[in-house]
Formats: C-alpha cells, structure tokens, sequence
C-alpha cells in the first residue's frame, strides 16, 4: 500500500472531516436563532453531562449518578419534541459524514486496536489498482440496466439455447442479486461470466461491484493481463506495490478479460495461487471473486491447467452470456 498515496488522503479526509463539523456548528447557530429555548436546553444538557462524568469519579453516593442521568434524560428527550416541533431532528445539529463507520477519519476502532476503514481503503484500490470504467457507479449500475438491449426471441441454432438471450439475461440478473445478497455467506459461490465481447460482462461486474462498495466492502477490479503482469514485475523487484496481498485483502475481486494474458507456467502458477489462496480464505474473512471472460467453457478446458478448471468449476457459478452486441445496439438507440 502506497504510504505517498494514504498520506494525501488522510489529509483529505481530515480536511471534509473539518468542514462537516464547522457546517454542524453553522446549522447549530442558525437553529438557536430560529427555535427559542434550544439553545438553553444544550447548555442545561452540557452541564449535567460534566456533572454527572464529575459524580461518578468523585461521588461515594452511588445514587447521585443515577439521579443526573434521569434529568439528563428528561432534557434529551425535552430536546427531541422542540426539534420535532419545528420539523426538525436530531440529525439536523449532527455532523454529516460521508462515511458513518469512521465519520471520515479513515479509521475505525476495533478490539486489537484502529484499523483503516473499508472506505478509505477502497480509495487507496482505485488510486493504485483499479480501472476508473469499473466505478462510473452513475452510469454502471442496475439501474441503467436494460433488458431491452437483448433479444426476447428464443434462436437455438444461433446461441445454442432454448431460452432467448433476454430470459437468459434475467436468469443472470438474479444470480447477481443472490450474490449481492449472499456476500458475507462463506457456503455462496463466486460467478464466471462467459460470452462474446459486448454483451455486457463487465458493466455487470460494475453493477456488482457498485452495490458491494454500498455494504461498506471493498474491491479490486483487475485485468487478467495486466493484474499478472504485476504480480510478476513485484516478485521480480520491479515494483513496490505488494498487489499480492491486496488481491488476497480484497472482499470482492474481479478478474477481467481473464484468456486474454500472455501465457506461461509462472502466469499459470500465480492465477492458480490467487483462486486457490481466495478460496480458502487464508486471511480469516470471506473473500469472493468475480472472473470474465470471452471464452467459453470448452475454450477454459483447452486454455488453463485442470487444477485451475477444478477450483473454478467446484467454486463459481457460470452466467454464460449470449446475443448480439449491445455496444452497436446503445449506439444505434443514441
């Protein structure tokens, strides 16, 4: 991980952290001036909070804590009903934070201490790993899906199914949607997406990949090429970037253009490691993975190593795409 590239985001989460505690106080401001008695109200409940901290270290009345919390719960809730009143809440004198598990300081507070949060380490992917096309999380999600884009007419001799390409996309959609909602189960199975180019492969991967990052995950999107080709530069000393350990770190990883790499045993060998070590979640927490590919599943056979079909055969559901291309199609609707 980039020590560079951390720095300059802490200092900017540090920076947004400031502003949405001085737009806090701003808001504050302005409410004291527009609901009379709130701001006495905060006050009474600032002195009573400090008194009842104070009686605890201090006090040998075991009842006298008890008793401020009491008041101090009269106040709170006092304070609630003159918010509501005014159709406002609670929220509106709290700070907004982007991030609610770290309230913007890239970190969050765990049993064996404060580890980087999810979010500021997805920051940190995209910075140094990931591809920008995978999260144009405006235009690449499910909403901006369309079934239209694929045939609703069933053409065995063409596509080699019964079902028509549209059906076939929905069956895949809600593989997608089980994935999605089954993430944090370890017994799920990861996808494989198979198809000619231009069907819609790696948008889906972008789909998925938006709602994941929602759950406060993180992932990594790589090219079978250029993620291997990394790998290899960094075992050889041509690089600092420990890839390996942010590949195996990664909630969900995505494999692309998987077929398309330079092949040679050691590439062979550092892809079994990845799906193996993935699968076997080797650092303690559930890991999932997505691989896309333009070939299909007898090419796989012909292309990859037995133990590699074995692991991702055993492992992954297969989504096999079929159609014509949708990029013509989207061209043509503009």
């Amino acid at each position: 991980m980039n020590a560079q590239n951390l720095q300059s985001l802490l200092i900017e989460y540090d920076q947004k952290r400031n502003r949405a505690i001085i737009d806090a106080e701003n808001r504050k401001v302005e409410l004291y001036s527009q609901i009379p008695g709130l701001e006495k109200l905060d006050n009474d409940i600032n002195s009573i909070s400090i008194r009842t901290i104070k009686s605890i270290l201090t006090t040998q009345n075991s009842n006298a804590p008890k008793e401020l919390q009491k008041e101090l719960s009269v106040l709170k809730n006092k304070k609630i009903d003159l918010l509501k009143n005014a159709g406002k809440s609670m929220d509106d004198l709290s700070p907004h934070f982007e991030c609610s598990n770290c309230n913007d300081t890239g970190y969050i507070k765990t049993s064996n201490g404060s580890v980087l949060c999810p979010c500021i380490k997805q920051r940190l992917y995209n910075i140094q790993y990931n591809n920008s096309n995978i999260y144009d999380l405006e235009n690449q999600n499910f909403s901006k899906f369309r079934f239209d884009f694929y045939s609703d007419t069933p053409d065995p001799e063409k596509y080699n199914s019964k079902i028509s390409p549209r059906e076939n996309m929905i069956k895949i959609k809600e593989l997608c949607n089980h994935f999605i909602d089954n993430f944090d189960d370890p017994n799920e199975n990861n996808l494989l997406f198979c198809g000619n180019p231009g069907l819609g492969k790696t948008f889906l991967s972008s789909c998925i990949a938006n709602e994941i990052i929602k759950k406060g995950k993180t992932v990594l999107y790589q090219t079978a090429p250029i993620m291997l080709d990394n790998i290899i530069d960094y075992k050889f000393g041509k690089n600092n970037n420990d890839i390996v350990k942010s590949i195996n770190n990664a909630d969900l990883l995505i494999i692309d253009d998987l077929g398309t790499e330079a092949k040679n045993n050691l590439k062979i060998t550092e892809l079994f490691n990845i799906i193996n070590s993935r699968l076997l979640n080797q650092n303690n927490k559930i890991t999932k993975t997505i691989i896309s590919t333009n070939l299909s599943l007898q090419d796989l056979y012909g292309t990859y190593e037995e133990r590699i079909l074995s692991r991702i055969i055993g492992s992954y559901t297969a989504c096999y795409f079929f159609g014509d291309d949708i990029r013509i199609k989207r061209k043509i609707a503009k």
